[in-house]
């Protein structure tokens, strides 16, 4: 006896679709009949061979069969395929999530990367500057309405402040100084003849101010202020100051022009002369420059005790900023 299957109809519910089919009745058996023997086809009749020309080799007569290697590997099962797929994508994936997060650190400034912060260049930390208030009707120094480039602003603010964590100095706070203070910053067998040259020349104030910074470096910034540019100008020349330091100053030896000091730093209007002591030098190092602007000269020093030499960058930066504040 056969068993049927029965294909649920729609509307029909899983219960029903499981529920059990009575069987159908049997038909009586039909035995059949035998197979007639099938007809043989006729074999097809041989190709007819291709002539070959004259000269050329003769054929096999049976084609050569291609060697297949004994050790060929099977295929891989699919399932091995969709692993290595998967494994490949997932590397190109975190390669370039690597490429991005890479790209992403070399753009970045390295104070941005954490771990990667380059240490400060020594620069001090100054105040914001500003530029003092002016009597009424006075022109800036290098303004057109101003031919003789006089300074016509209190001469003490044009002066730089100290930086923080400075230790001022007692003597040079910052106020008009004599000329007998003035003269301290020259070596005692120079002084005499500094002092007649700032006779002749009468400068109108002078004012200073010095500081002492935690690592031992003192600051002095001296502003003279003559009567005319004229005056000024001459006496940067009588202190023979140019291709030289000049006249020396004090606890110096051998000073040259300063090599870190370049044309790019050099502010309109304003003509600075910027030297540093050469090795050897005795039991401080000292750089030094002046600066002619107008009717002043500003004269700005640094010094430092001990066989290490005075850091570059704040001197230039102080340089900078208390010439801004003359232009």
């Amino acid at each position: 006896m056969s068993e049927q299957t029965v294909t649920p109809g729609a509307g029909v519910t899983p219960e029903d679709a499981g529920a059990p089919v009575e069987p159908e009745k049997a038909e009586a058996p039909v035995t059949p009949e035998a197979p007639e023997a099938p007809e043989v086809p006729e074999a097809p009749p041989e190709p007819t061979p291709h002539p070959v020309p004259e000269g050329a080799p003769p054929l096999p007569e049976v084609p050569p069969v291609v060697p297949v290697a004994a050790d060929a590997a099977p295929k891989p099962p699919r399932r091995v395929l969709r692993a290595v797929v998967r494994w490949t994508a997932a590397a190109l994936a975190f390669g370039v999530l690597g490429t991005g997060t890479a790209f992403g650190i070399a753009s970045l400034e390295r104070t941005d990367v954490p771990g990667l912060a380059t240490e400060g260049d020594g620069r001090w930390d100054y105040p914001e500057l500003s530029l003092p208030a002016l009597p009424a009707g006075s022109p800036r120094p290098f303004s057109p309405a101003n031919p003789a480039e006089i300074h016509h602003a209190d001469l003490r603010e044009l002066l730089l402040p100290a930086p923080a964590g400075a230790k001022p100095d007692k003597k040079l706070t910052g106020g008009w100084i004599s000329t007998e203070t003035f003269l301290d910053a020259y070596r005692k067998q120079d002084r005499r003849s500094v002092a007649q040259l700032l006779k002749d020349a009468a400068p109108r104030h002078i004012a200073a101010r010095g500081w002492t910074m935690p690592d031992g470096t003192t600051s002095r910034i001296y502003l003279v202020r003559f009567n005319s540019t004229a005056f000024a100008s001459r006496m940067i020349d009588d202190l023979d100051v140019g291709s030289s330091a000049g006249t020396p100053l004090a606890r110096t030896d051998t000073t040259d022009l300063d090599p870190a000091w370049g044309s790019v730093n050099d502010i309109e209007n304003l003509s600075s002369f910027v030297f540093a002591e050469q090795a050897p030098f005795g039991a401080e190092h000292v750089r030094q420059a002046y600066t002619l602007a107008g009717d002043t000269i500003a004269l700005v020093v640094h010094e430092r005790p001990g066989k290490r030499e005075t850091a570059g960058i704040p001197f230039q930066q102080t340089l900078i900023l208390q010439n801004q504040l003359l232009a």
